[in-house]
C-alpha cells in the first residue's frame, strides 16, 4: 500500500476552477489556478471538508482497497464503532461483527471495547495529571495536526495516551500471531473507517514509531457487501463486548462520556473546534479538565465515507447507548494494571510543526508582514475568491511570496481598465 503524506488527492480533469473547496479550507491551503484547483501540502491537515463539498467529485480518499488484502496471510478487521450506527435499527453490533467476518476477514474484534478501555484509562491519568489544563485528546488526527501546526503552544495539552484503535491492532496482532502460529508481520491489521484522515494516522503516526495498522477501508467501500451479509447470518458467536461506554465514541461526547468528572468538554465541526482552541489558546478554558475535540460535525458520525444521514446515526448510536449501558464494562483494576505496565504509553513525544514565516530571516519575514499589509490596504476587501485564492489577505501574502500579482485581482484589474478608457 502507498504511503501519502495526504489522505485526499485532486482529480484535475473533473475541477472546474468552482472555488467551493477554496472556501472551505479553513487553513486556506487551496488556490485556483488555471481553473484547477491545487493545494498547499505544507498547510493541509486532512479535515476532509473540501471533499465533503466538493460538487464536481473532483477530490478522492486515498483509503485501502480490498485489494490490498490479498498481500497478508491473515487479516483483522477493527470496525470503528461509528459503523454500528450505519444499518437498520434491528441490526445489532455483533450482526456487523459477525458479517464482517463473512465477508472474508479472518478474525474481527471489537473496537469499541478498546475505546471503553482507553476511557478508564483516561480517568486514571487526568486522576494524576498535574496540568497544563486542560488536557486534549489526541484521537482525531486532524486535530492533532491542526494544533501542531497552527497552535504549538498547546502540544503540552495533548494527552499522552494511545488512541483505542492502535492499542486493538498491537494487542490482537499479536494474539492472532500466536493463534496462527505465524510471524506479526504476515497479518493484516485493517480499521474500517469513516473519514479518510485515519490514513494519515496511520502512514505519518504522532507519538509511535509506526503505526500498529496496515490499512484503512473506507465503511462506504465495505458497505453494500456488509449488507448482503447480514441477510443470511449463520455463524452466533459472541464477537461483542462492549458497553454503551464504547460504542459512544462514534458520537461528539462519547469519548467523555464515560469520565467520572464533571468539568470536561466536547466540541465538533471545523469551525467550533478552531474557536474552541482559540479560547485555550487565551486562557480562557483553564478549569476544564479534558477537552474532546472532534473535526467531523457530530463526532465522527459525519465523517465523510458514512453512508447514513449523520443525525440518524446519531439517534442510533443514543439507542445502542440505552440497550447497552452506560455503565462501563471494563475492570477498574484490570485497567490500571494495563496502565501501569505501560499499556497505553505512546513512544515518543509529539513535537510542534508550525507553518514556517514569511521568511526564515526574522528581519526579512518582518518586511514582508509590513509588505502584505501595504498591498492589502489595496484590495477591495470583498473575499471574493475570483482570484484563485480564499480572501484578499490571503492574496496579499501569496503577492509578497512571489506566487501571485496584483493582477489576479478582478476588481483592481477592472480599475485599472476603466481609468485608461
Amino acid at each position: 500500500m502507498k504511503k501519502t503524506r495526504h489522505s485526499i488527492r485532486f482529480i484535475e480533469e473533473k475541477c472546474i476552477g468552482c472555488v467551493t473547496c477554496l472556501r472551505a479550507c479553513p487553513t486556506k491551503a487551496i488556490r485556483v489556478v488555471n481553473d484547477k484547483a491545487r493545494f498547499d501540502e505544507e498547510r493541509c491537515i486532512d479535515c476532509g471538508e473540501c471533499f465533503r463539498l466538493c460538487p464536481h467529485d473532483a477530490i478522492a480518499s486515498e483509503t485501502t482497497s480490498y485489494a490490498d488484502l490479498k498481500k497478508f496471510e491473515c487479516t483483522i478487521a477493527l470496525p470503528s464503532p461509528v459503523l454500528y450506527s450505519q444499518f437498520g435499527y434491528d441490526v445489532l453490533p455483533n450482526q456487523i461483527l459477525l458479517a464482517l467476518k463473512k465477508i472474508g476477514f479472518d478474525y474481527v474484534f471489537d473496537e469499541a471495547w478498546d475505546c471503553e478501555l482507553t476511557t478508564e484509562a483516561i480517568q486514571i491519568y487526568l486522576d494524576n495529571c498535574k496540568g497544563p489544563f486542560p488536557q486534549i485528546s489526541i484521537t482525531c488526527p486532524v486535530v492533532v495536526r491542526l494544533i501542531t501546526m497552527l497552535y504549538p503552544s498547546l502540544v503540552d495539552h495533548l494527552i499522552k495516551l494511545e488512541i483505542p484503535r492502535e492499542s486493538a491492532a498491537k494487542k490482537f496482532r499479536q494474539k492472532a500471531a500466536s493463534s496462527r502460529g505465524i510471524s506479526p508481520d504476515k497479518i493484516g491489521v485493517i480499521h474500517i473507517t469513516p473519514c479518510p484522515a485515519k490514513m494519515i494516522s496511520i502512514n505519518h503516526p504522532v507519538g509511535l514509531e509506526k503505526s500498529n495498522l496496515d490499512g484503512a477501508i473506507a465503511i462506504s467501500d465495505i458497505y453494500g457487501q456488509l449488507l448482503m451479509a447480514l441477510k443470511d447470518l449463520e455463524e452466533d458467536v459472541i464477537l461483542q463486548l462492549s458497553s454503551g461506554v464504547g460504542i459512544a465514541w462514534a458520537i461528539s461526547g462519547g469519548e467523555i462520556m464515560g469520565i467520572r468528572q464533571e468539568n470536561c468538554l466536547a466540541v465538533s465541526g471545523v469551525q467550533d473546534v478552531i474557536r474552541t482552541l482559540n479560547d485555550v489558546e487565551a486562557g480562557k478554558l483553564n478549569e476544564i479538565l479534558f477537552l474532546e475535540c472532534l473535526i467531523c460535525p457530530d463526532g465522527c458520525i459525519g465523517g465523510s465515507l458514512t453512508v447514513q444521514n449523520r443525525h440518524q446515526a446519531r439517534r442510533k448510536v443514543r439507542r445502542l447507548i440505552k440497550m447497552f449501558g452506560e455503565q462501563t464494562r471494563v475492570s477498574r483494576e484490570m485497567v490500571l494494571r494495563l496502565y501501569r505496565d505501560g499499556y497505553f504509553n505512546l513512544q515518543k513525544e509529539i513535537l510542534p510543526n508550525p507553518l514556517p514565516p514569511l521568511d526564515p530571516d526574522p528581519v526579512k519575514a518582518i518586511q514582508k508582514i509590513k509588505q502584505r499589509d501595504e498591498i492589502l490596504k489595496d484590495l477591495p476587501g470583498k473575499n471574493c475568491s475570483a482570484c484563485g485564492a480564499p480572501d484578499c489577505r490571503t492574496l496579499a501574502e501569496d503577492i509578497v511570496l512571489g506566487h501571485a500579482s496584483v493582477e489576479d485581482c478582478v476588481f483592481l484589474t477592472l480599475k485599472k481598465l476603466i481609468g485608461k478608457s
